[in-house]
């Protein structure tokens, strides 16, 4: 078996001194980076190319995490890579996580890719459920994540079904209601509307400040035992530790500031936590493994470190960060501005141009019925016409007889001197004849009448012709269109429409724009409480929503202990402010005797 050993140690150290080089892997949670690295290399060597790669200037968050057995580890700064205590074999793989957790991340995240990586990451452990995150919230959430993705959501694009093979929440939440697939996507759907405006990085954001005050965010959990034995698990987070009863990881039963603890140590499986308080016992308790108390060790430092840094005075460095990332989302909010104008002009130019093609329809609808009425006025013209020369033709003809009735009744009265008879056949005859003549000089009168109607009707249908001409010619000499400009492109060079030239572009922080700043972020704090208030009331909705539809025997003990703190009042912050009232003595001696 020693030859054996040996015999593998000879061939492993023949290998490196053969290899100059040896492949890594570093899986982030945006892409995965492959890396020839030098056998010398240390992790600071490794991790600083990482964050170069990745552009990455806050790298106190982050770390290389490694998996040995059954647990994990993080890559020491200054051991060299290949001394840590992990499989060899090639490409040996690293994840680029983040480590350590910010307090308040809209106020410490500066880098939009630092943000997006823990945005990446939160989302992560929330979907996985590494993170308890209640059904309101996970609706609320996934509305974010879907706007960080997709951008405004718009009707015509994000059509039913859009969602459909997206992740969006927990399993543990779908199961707990009875809930198509469809009835999810329309929830989220409608949270998603109500993002309207914000930008990818803003979206990514307001789902980092919800997932923040989740109670499982941001710790990290290990079974420990005090000296009594008691089974419990070590919270550590940004704020400091807490313990925690097994089956219950959301509400800690005791917590200690970092800003109460001196000094934190360990020898073998014992840790010792000593307290600022001198009156304070040093309270002690024991891990399963000598590997989890480096980790734990680890967590400790750097969270104490960057808690007390946060108290402090920023570096250079930082502040330099600091204004940087102010005048980046200065410049952001113009060029939002910009081109939010820009959209708006050209949306107006599209308005307009809509308007003007259905008025040059309209006008040509005009037209076409104008020019209808014109033929048919003409049409109109050209019968009353005719029927105006037949109607004198027929006058004339009723006036021959007229006078030929009256030739007969001279010719008749002439021969009157005939016998008695005859002269009363002749008087019958001319009653007759009267009444005929009569009869016939009232039907000419009717259409000589009617003739001068038709004439009347002939003028008046050809004044409706003359006015349908020059109608017809008012609408032809029109100009159907108006200059448009119907894309950024197509807009005038001066910057007319958006009153913005190209020298604003030049942004230069004065003091009166760091005045400006200032007013925005003292009004930013102002509204803060106005926004939480929003937020709790839309959590509420969600909530009440859905309520109806929950199976209530598929609920979880995460989901029970959530609810019994909701009917309390319990929230993160205020548990962590009640628990840290009391003494640190008084809390140290309960945790003995737990």
């Amino acid at each position: 078996m020693a030859s054996i050993l040996a015999s593998k140690m000879g061939l492993n150290s023949l290998w490196r001194k053969q290899a100059k080089n040896f492949n890594v892997t570093i899986v982030t949670m945006d892409a995965d980076l492959e890396f020839s690295v030098e056998l010398k290399w240390k992790g600071k060597d490794l991790f600083e190319l990482v964050c170069r790669t990745l552009g990455l200037r806050e790298t106190w968050f982050f770390g290389l995490r490694y998996d040995v057995k059954d647990t994990v580890a993080w890559l020491k700064m200054d051991k060299k890579v290949l001394d840590h205590d992990m499989p060899k074999e090639e490409p040996i793989v690293f994840h680029f996580l983040a480590k350590f957790y910010p307090e308040n991340a809209e106020e410490e995240l500066l880098q939009d890719m630092t943000q997006h990586l823990f945005f990446l990451q939160v989302k992560k452990n929330i979907l996985e459920e590494e993170i308890y995150c209640p059904p309101e919230a996970s609706v609320l959430l996934a509305s974010y994540a879907v706007h960080a993705k997709y951008g405004d959501y718009d009707p015509n694009v994000h059509k039913p079904g859009f969602l459909s093979q997206e992740e969006l929440l927990p399993k543990r939440v779908i199961n707990l209601y009875q809930m198509t697939a469809e009835m999810w996507e329309e929830r989220i759907t409608v949270c998603y509307a109500e993002h309207r405006g914000r930008t990818r990085d803003e979206a990514e954001m307001e789902y980092l400040k919800i997932a923040q005050d989740l109670e499982m965010y941001g710790v990290n959990y290990f079974s420990i035992r005090n000296k009594k034995g008691t089974s419990l698990l070590l919270g550590v987070d940004a704020l400091g530790l807490h313990i925690y009863d097994p089956d219950n990881r959301l509400t800690p039963k005791i917590s200690f500031p970092w800003n109460e603890i001196r000094n934190i140590s360990y020898s073998d499986k014992e840790f010792a936590i000593k307290p600022v308080d001198k009156r304070a016992d040093v309270f002690k308790f024991n891990s399963s493994k000598l590997k989890v108390n480096k980790l734990i060790l680890q967590l400790c430092i750097g969270n104490h470190d960057l808690f007390i840094r946060r108290r402090r005075v920023d570096s250079l460095e930082v502040q330099q960060m600091k204004m940087q990332a102010r005048e980046e989302k200065a410049r952001k909010q113009m060029d939002r501005q910009r081109l939010e104008r820009e959209k708006q002009l050209r949306e107006e130019a599209e308005r307009a141009r809509d308007e003007l093609e259905r008025r040059l329809i309209q006008l040509q609808d005009e037209a076409h019925m104008a020019n209808e009425a014109l033929l048919c006025s003409e049409e109109t013209a050209d019968l009353l016409a005719e029927k105006a020369q037949i109607a004198e033709e027929e006058a004339k003809l009723l006036a021959q007889k007229a006078a030929e009735a009256e030739q007969e009744m001279q010719r008749i009265k002439v021969s009157a001197i005939r016998s008695e008879e005859e002269k009363r056949l002749m008087e019958q005859k001319m009653l007759e004849a009267e009444m005929l003549a009569l009869k016939m000089a009232e039907e000419s009168e009717m259409r000589a009448k009617e003739a001068d109607q038709l004439k009347q009707d002939l003028q008046e249908a050809r004044e409706s012709e003359r006015r349908a001409k020059n109608k017809l010619l008012e609408i032809t000499s029109k100009s159907p269109y108006l200059p448009v400009p119907l894309s950024a492109n197509a807009l005038p060079p001066d910057g007319t429409y958006f009153n913005f030239s190209m020298e604003n572009l030049s942004f230069d922080f004065k003091d009166t724009d760091m005045k400006r700043l200032s007013m925005e972020i003292e009004k930013e704090k102002v509204e803060y409480l106005e926004k939480s208030k929003h937020l709790q009331e839309q959590l509420n909705e969600l909530k009440t929503e859905i309520e109806s539809l929950k199976l209530k025997d598929r609920e979880t003990p995460l989901d029970i202990l959530h609810n019994e703190n909701a009917e309390k009042g319990t929230s993160k912050q205020s548990n962590f402010k009640k628990l840290t009232l009391q003494s640190t003595k008084s809390r140290v001696a309960f945790f003995q005797e737990l």
